[in-house]
């Protein structure tokens, strides 16, 4: 199905646009053994089940010298890292399947894996997770007192929760108001009312989840450095 037949599906009950490029590679294709689709899917599946076993190893390891209280950061960067490893196997476990969705089932299946949204849950909240730790070593660097109290403590596990949480919800909301089964298919964050509700969202995207944090690496970098050498 062509993503031109799958707009005019779409539009016959709302009006709402859907990208082409991004459509036509949601669409269900035929697999064949020697398809170079299903060797990258299941190169996928590999390396999904390396890095979930590396970061369950380094989380056991750390658990283990008793270390996963000093560092919980770290902790929370290596639990996030396994929870969207684990999520990438499933996902594209299930593509490889090639299942006609249908009915309320196929509905979750694809709000949920083939859309990739909790994927993308971990993955965002480990985005944000790494510019914490940054801040975190920035406040250890040039503010080492205050870094010691019980507020940073608090602030720490504060920023934990949010940034679960928050990330949950966005990916939520994203998915659930811009994808859409249509015979069978699942096109994932591709339903948008408009091109231009579309376009401000990923720039803000990029803005948020990539220059801005880009931005608190370099600064906390920085500062860290100008601290060191006086």
């Amino acid at each position: 199905m062509k993503s031109n037949d799958v707009a005019g599906v779409v539009m016959t009950t709302e009006q709402v646009y859907i990208s082409p490029t991004t459509a036509d590679d949601n669409t269900a294709t035929s697999w064949s053994p020697l398809g170079v689709d299903l060797y990258f899917e299941v190169a996928v599946v590999v390396i999904g089940t390396v890095g979930a076993a590396a970061n369950a190893l380094i989380l056991y390891a750390m658990v283990a010298s008793k270390q996963h209280k000093k560092q919980v950061l770290i902790v929370n960067q290596n639990a996030l890292d396994l929870v969207a490893c684990v999520f990438l196997i499933v996902i594209y476990m299930v593509k490889i399947s090639n299942i006609y969705l249908t009915g309320s089932c196929g509905y979750w299946l694809c709000m949920l894996l083939l859309s990739e949204n909790l994927l993308w849950f971990a993955i965002d909240g480990s985005m944000v997770n790494l510019a914490i730790i940054a801040v975190e070593r920035y406040l250890k660097i040039v503010h080492p007192i205050w870094s010691k109290s019980k507020k940073h403590r608090r602030l720490i596990y504060m920023s934990m929760a949010c940034q679960w949480s928050s990330s949950f919800v966005y990916n939520m909301a994203l998915t659930f108001t811009t994808s859409a089964v249509l015979d069978g298919v699942c096109y994932g964050v591709v339903v948008w009312k408009n091109h231009v509700a579309k376009i401000i969202h990923g720039v803000w995207h990029f803005l948020f989840f990539y220059a801005v944090i880009l931005l608190i690496f370099i600064y906390a970098e920085i500062s860290g450095f100008r601290v060191t050498l006086y």
